[in-house]
């Protein structure tokens, strides 16, 4: 009973060596944070998409009016921050408005303006989808290896203490093996859902950035029609 209470996990972090505790330590924190990340990231992504196929509806409506869709968005912008197709939208149509309102402005002057506008606007909106992702990608290529350091340590460790006993039996050994392996296995647990979220949260990532560029030019194509059809 006593050697299996002396392998338990809990005692097998506490006796172990300073250094391997702190490669525990460490790859606790970063599975904790990843955590964090990993739901701050479901929630922000799934949020984008329910806006984007909300926008992409109305905006693409028979009965959208542009300019009201526009002051509804100065409106809601003062309790909510516009973010997504919308934004880029709105950015776009911005750059429009103010242009065409220069008389004897060069139609391709306007719609250079308004691809700038809309570029800027599709660049940080993809900056904000893939937030946090590369510490995702970090934890989940070096973790691994952290723990692996922790274990080569602890036998090492181990093996060391070897050298003062005269008879070497699997119970000398133990201890030190178990605690050194508990630091890879701690390794694991912070890689496997990092390695995971940022799979699948890079490949949402970039499916919403393509419909954000289908959308920048389908606009850019509707304001080309626009500006020249008034010229």
């Amino acid at each position: 009973m006593a050697e299996s209470e002396s392998l338990s996990i809990y005692s097998l972090i506490v006796n172990a060596s300073f250094l391997v505790q702190m490669v525990m330590l460490i790859l606790f924190m970063a599975s904790v944070v990843s955590w964090i990340m990993i739901i701050q990231r479901a929630r922000y992504q799934s949020h984008a998409r329910t806006e984007f196929e909300r926008f992409d509806s109305i905006f693409w409506s028979d009965k959208t009016d542009l300019p009201q869709l526009y002051r509804e968005g100065n409106a809601r912008a003062e309790t909510h921050p516009i973010e997504g197709a919308e934004q880029i939208f709105r950015e776009g149509f911005k750059a429009y408005r103010r242009l065409t309102q220069q008389s004897g402005t060069d139609p391709d002057v306007i719609m250079e303006g308004v691809q700038r506008a809309m570029r800027v606007a599709l660049a940080r909106e993809e900056e904000k989808l893939e937030a946090n992702l590369p510490f995702l990608a970090s934890v989940a290529s070096v973790s691994p290896y952290i723990g692996l350091f922790g274990t080569v340590w602890g036998i090492m460790n181990s093996f060391r203490g070897l050298a003062n006993v005269h008879q070497a039996t699997l119970a000398t050994v133990a201890p030190g093996i178990s605690e050194a392996l508990v630091a890879t296995a701690m390794g694991l647990f912070a890689a496997i859902p990092a390695v995971l979220a940022f799979n699948r949260f890079s490949a949402r990532a970039e499916t919403m950035i393509n419909g954000y560029e289908t959308f920048a030019e389908e606009f850019t194509a509707y304001l080309h029609r626009q500006v020249h059809s008034s010229n």
